[in-house]
């Protein structure tokens, strides 16, 4: 049996919408973006600073938006998870589409 840590979801994504910026780089670099959110769930911010990881982490006890950064594919693209501080909405979108 393989031995795998279970990642649990620290907090509510609620409803999952994605910009046509971002499916088009999800699609292109053949991201799978299950496990984009899953990362950003169990607390996996990718690549924000410093800063924002703090931030990321007093939001999830104390209520916030929450955003992780993940750089896909072979160019290195980024791609923003914001999670509504009310937990109704997730958006994955690009940076210029903010």
């Amino acid at each position: 049996m393989k031995n795998e840590k279970t990642k649990i979801s620290r907090f509510l994504l609620g409803d999952i919408l994605a910009t046509a910026g971002a499916v088009e780089v999800l699609n292109r670099t053949g991201t799978n973006v299950v496990e984009l959110l899953r990362r950003h769930a169990s607390g996996d911010w990718g690549v924000v600073c410093a800063t924002d990881a703090l931030l990321n982490e007093q939001a999830v006890s104390g209520g916030g938006r929450i955003l992780s950064a993940y750089e896909i594919g072979p160019r290195q693209e980024r791609v923003w998870i914001i999670t509504e501080a009310d937990r109704s909405a997730t958006s994955i979108l690009t940076p210029a589409e903010y």
